[in-house]
């Protein structure tokens, strides 16, 4: 008789701090900044870079990322972590932030399906554009009840306030089909953004800056076991166009056979 094939936990997740892709005036691309990955086999990743600059664009002072994952033997779970933190970004001297940190943390009870991730601990510090503050709240009552997708799935069917925030989650006033779901939901962390910044239009988890372009703030990407969340996504419409993302983190984990 072969002997069993023993039942092994392969870890999964990745971060970054900051990326982008311009198109206007000219064509550049920006590599991955402080980008880390855990092997399947768990264990633990750092990646830092300090004193970004580019072309006097984007800079920011540190990014930094880890990842880790482990076996907790008092509960028999597999643990998994990815965190991604940028400081004193700064683009076109438009928008800054003090720091912006994306965290999701994974724990897989033996013989579940899908792992437990939180994105608690995620947070922008001193947003602003130009001179203006921003003011964010951040949606713990949905999210913190929708640990997994099979919890965020079930919600999506009675309809409540988490079906509101799949359905249309660029305020487009076209709420997607539940056809349109092929296992993956998107939406956002950010449950109400204030500012009173002349010309600047809030839409969501948006933000319109006239000559700048649109910011998309704690966008999170619920798959079956995973959970995708990147703080800070822009595309610039001006006389400079492009896109980028930062403070970008990844995780989930499964057990083998």
């Amino acid at each position: 008789m072969s002997p069993k094939t023993a039942r092994t936990f392969h870890y999964h997740a990745c971060a970054h701090a900051f990326s982008a892709n311009f198109t206007r005036p000219f064509h550049h691309q920006i590599d991955v900044q402080a980008a880390t990955a855990l092997p399947v086999v768990g264990g633990h990743g750092q990646s830092r870079v300090d004193d970004f600059e580019f072309a006097n664009f984007i800079r920011f002072k540190r990014g930094h990322t880890h990842v880790s994952g482990g076996h907790q033997v008092d509960d028999d779970s597999n643990n998994t972590l990815a965190t991604a933190v940028l400081e004193n970004l700064n683009m076109f001297d438009v928008l800054t932030v003090d720091r912006v940190v994306s965290r999701l943390y994974s724990k897989h009870p033996a013989g579940a399906r899908e792992g437990n991730i939180t994105w608690i601990g995620s947070k922008f510090e001193n947003l602003r554009v130009g001179c203006c503050p921003v003011q964010l709240v951040l949606n713990y009552d949905v999210f913190e009840n929708l640990p997994t997708f099979a919890a965020a799935e079930k919600a999506f069917k009675e309809g409540g306030a988490f079906t509101k925030i799949a359905q249309d989650p660029f305020f487009t006033g076209e709420p997607l089909k539940p056809s349109d779901f092929d296992g993956v939901f998107l939406c956002s962390i950010v449950k109400e953004i204030k500012t009173d910044c002349p010309g600047v239009k809030v839409k969501g988890h948006s933000i319109y800056v006239p000559g700048f372009g649109t910011v998309y703030l704690g966008e999170l990407l619920i798959k079956p076991g995973e959970k995708t969340l990147t703080m800070l996504r822009f595309e610039l419409g001006s006389t400079t166009g492009g896109s980028g993302s930062g403070g970008g983190t990844k995780t989930n984990g499964k057990p083998w056979p």
